[in-house]
């Protein structure tokens, strides 16, 4: 479908570039994204997904906002208070681009949900907050054939990566790969125990947001197979080589996790 012409002016700065191009906006304008939280990674990955002009976006998060959220979570304002933050980011990406078509699920993810809501999207960019989520998230977009951009951040630090195992090349690993297992319940302090700096967290996310971007136009180079660290207090970014682990309980050689249904 061409353009509108109120399209053409919005997107402008993306047409203009030759990686991109009208063609390029049309994928954007036609793709569905699937944001796991709307909290400190979400908030600005959504506000750019939306301003971008991602055709879908669908965003789960079964918690309401409050007080505490504001100082990172950029989406949500303080009239916002109380509300699920699946309605405050949509009112947010109203606000920025009316093209955009939202999509909430206000809701915890689940075994029993999660691969039928991931299954709906064409990618899938994870910025929970717990490693129960993290894994599931990761175990579902592998049997759905789903890309997966996912970010975390902690204090000052962050990690990026793009998830591909699925490609039956052998070159990309899972979220497993480099996180076997999740730690014992209680022994990973919290962000309310450890804190967070916010603006780290909208770095982490804005990266996240490109990173999307670029899998869906199939531009510059795939994070898959790589891990980025973030480190703030350094001002510092490091790029690392993951290579998959032929002993993962998920995309190994001998798997043991055959199925999330």
């Amino acid at each position: 479908m061409p353009l509108s012409d109120e399209q053409i002016e919005r997107y402008a700065r993306h047409i203009v570039l030759r990686e991109v191009g009208g063609v390029g906006q049309a994928k954007l304008l036609a793709s569905r994204v699937l944001v796991v939280g709307a909290g400190g990674l979400g908030s600005p990955l959504v506000l750019y997904l939306a301003a971008a002009g991602i055709g879908t976006i669908g965003i789960v998060d079964f918690d309401a906002v409050s007080l505490s959220n504001l100082q990172r979570q950029v989406v949500h304002r303080t009239e916002d208070i109380g509300l699920l933050k699946t309605d405050s980011a949509a009112r947010a990406v109203r606000a920025i681009n009316p093209d955009v078509q939202i999509e909430l699920h206000p809701d915890r993810l689940t075994q029993d949900n999660a691969r039928g809501l991931v299954s709906r999207y064409d990618l899938v960019a994870d910025g929970s907050d717990n490693f129960p989520t993290r894994f599931l998230v990761n175990d579902v977009c592998y049997f759905a054939a789903r890309p997966l951009v996912s970010a975390a951040v902690t204090e000052f630090d962050g990690q990026l990566a793009t998830f591909r195992a699925f490609d039956k090349s052998g070159r990309y690993p899972c979220y497993r790969c480099i996180f076997s297992e999740a730690p014992p319940p209680g022994s990973a302090p919290s962000c309310s125990e450890t804190g967070v700096l916010g603006a780290a967290a909208g770095v982490m996310g804005t990266l996240q947001a490109l990173e999307v971007l670029k899998e869906i136009l199939g531009i510059g180079e795939s994070l898959a197979g790589h891990l980025v660290i973030y480190e703030a207090l350094a001002a510092r970014f490091r790029k690392v080589r993951v290579h998959p682990d032929p002993e993962c309980q998920l995309c190994g050689a001998n798997p043991t996790i055959r199925s999330v249904d």
